[in-house]
């Protein structure tokens, strides 16, 4: 089976089918991690460009990471040292790269849409990196991934997503991938940061903490997005903090074998206490590991490969 896209935008455009591809062949790439040489021949020959518009340290090193493993060439371009400083528009960067070659270019960009404008120009694949406050699919294929490898399965958990949903590109890809594989999800956060309209789309909605983590099977905290706050979507840092920020003494309210998410980076003591950060319930070191392989997966699925020759792929 193959990625029916020449793209990965969005987890709302995959179907099931799609989404255990990708969760399957990442599974295969783990094991890379785990050997004294850590790189196959897979794409050996392949350019990925990596287009990143927004600052970014463990997305962009991930992807980094994930192509030089498959062996392919990788070029790093961000937005300050780009010609779009020149004027030049963000589709005639893209255009010129793939001139050059590039098979794949990896996009983040604060503009919700910008990797899927690209993706109808391009002939080349484009992957979605984080696009405003709209989609990171592979953000969300990792943290399915560390449930799944941590939980043994999807169907029938119920994730609680806490904190800053308005802005959270994250809470979203999480909420389609979650709810198509089974999962019950929770959104919590100040009535300010949870638009209400998400219900339509299969999540319970919280505006108090305590409700939304009884017994739950996972909790994931978000990014309070201080750089997107001009609005005065809360009073303070301490009134949010206390509200809102996951505590030891509140997380016992979800089950004892909950797993503690974040997608980084965290603003320790704001969205998580620094013990419930790196307690034994945190799994956020893991979600960052299994990042790579899901993003190998991706580049390997887009430039071709097939599920029936991942193994192959992963064992060259």
């Amino acid at each position: 089976m193959n990625l029916k896209h020449k793209d990965l935008l969005a987890i709302r455009d995959l179907d099931v089918d799609e989404l255990r591809l990708l969760l399957d062949t990442a599974e295969s790439f783990k094991e890379v991690a785990g050997r004294e040489i850590k790189k196959v021949p897979t794409l050996r020959g392949r350019t990925v460009v990596n287009l990143f518009f927004e600052p970014s340290t463990r997305t962009r090193s991930s992807f980094e990471l994930a192509a030089k493993r498959l062996s392919a060439d990788v070029i790093n371009v961000s937005a300050s040292s780009s010609s779009v400083v020149k004027g030049e528009t963000l589709l005639d960067t893209a255009k010129n790269l793939e001139a050059m070659g590039a098979d794949v270019i990896v996009v983040r960009h604060g503009e919700a849409g910008a990797p899927a404008l690209l993706g109808r120009h391009l002939r080349c694949s484009v992957i979605n990196a984080g696009d405003g406050a709209h989609e990171h699919p592979t953000q969300a294929i990792l943290d399915l991934s560390t449930i799944l490898e941590r939980k043994g399965r999807l169907e029938g958990l119920t994730v609680a997503i806490v904190g800053d949903v308005r802005h959270s590109r994250v809470a979203r890809s999480n909420l389609w991938g979650l709810t198509k594989l089974g999962a019950t999800v929770r959104l919590a956060g100040p009535p300010t940061m949870v638009p209400p309209e998400l219900k339509d789309f299969g999540a319970e909605i919280h505006y108090t903490l305590d409700p939304a983590l009884e017994g739950a099977d996972v909790v994931m905290a978000l990014r309070l997005q201080l750089e997107r706050q001009g609005a005065g979507f809360f009073p303070s840092l301490r009134e949010y903090s206390r509200l809102w920020g996951l505590t030891r003494e509140r997380l016992q309210r979800a089950k004892p074998d909950v797993l503690v998410m974040h997608p980084g980076p965290v603003n320790r003591g704001v969205e998580l206490a620094p013990d419930v950060a790196d307690g034994l319930c945190s799994v956020i070191l893991g979600q960052v590991a299994n990042g790579i392989a899901v993003r190998m997966a991706a580049l390997y699925l887009l430039t071709g490969g097939k599920s029936d020759s991942v193994t192959m792929a992963a064992n060259q």
